[in-house]
């Protein structure tokens, strides 16, 4: 699988997560796990040490909340985010067509799935004829040349 994130991209999503307020690790793993649709979801060896470079640059300060830390965007991070909104809409743009791929993965694969799911039940009744077998590949084939038209129209 490519990296979800290209290099430098997290950093600035995970700025912009900031932008709007104060969160802890957890939050922000969430957050990225809720704009991905449940398909991505970052570890905390993927998420704190970023933070802690964003902390090392001045762009991110934190303050102690109990057992966990909040994470707040500083002045000088938002002067990096809006120097770089630019590539954050790229990041924006990427993130969305990543989860359009993953939906239209899962889609085929819940499909392959169910057809093989009616195609296996059947062996209780016996293998499918050849007339049977058939009419399956022309209804794969009429589905797949309708998806097509459908997509290139």
């Amino acid at each position: 699988m490519p990296p979800v994130f290209a290099h430098g991209a997290l950093r600035l999503y995970l700025l912009a997560l900031l932008e709007g307020g104060p969160k802890h690790g957890y939050e922000l793993i969430k957050a990225l796990e809720g704009r991905f649709e449940g398909a991505y979801s970052p570890s905390a060896g993927t998420i704190y040490p970023r933070l802690g470079k964003l902390e090392e640059e001045g762009l991110v300060s934190t303050e102690p909340s109990g057992r966990r830390t909040t994470y707040c965007i500083t002045a000088a991070g938002v002067a990096e985010l809006n120097r770089r909104r630019v590539d954050l809409a790229a990041v924006e743009r990427g993130i969305s067509a990543s989860v359009q791929r993953l939906a239209v993965e899962l889609m085929l694969q819940q499909f392959g799935d169910g057809i093989r799911a009616d195609l296996q039940g059947q062996s209780p009744h016996g293998p499918l004829n050849a007339v049977a077998l058939d009419q399956v590949r022309l209804v794969l084939e009429q589905a797949r040349s309708a998806i097509s038209s459908t997509l290139h129209s």
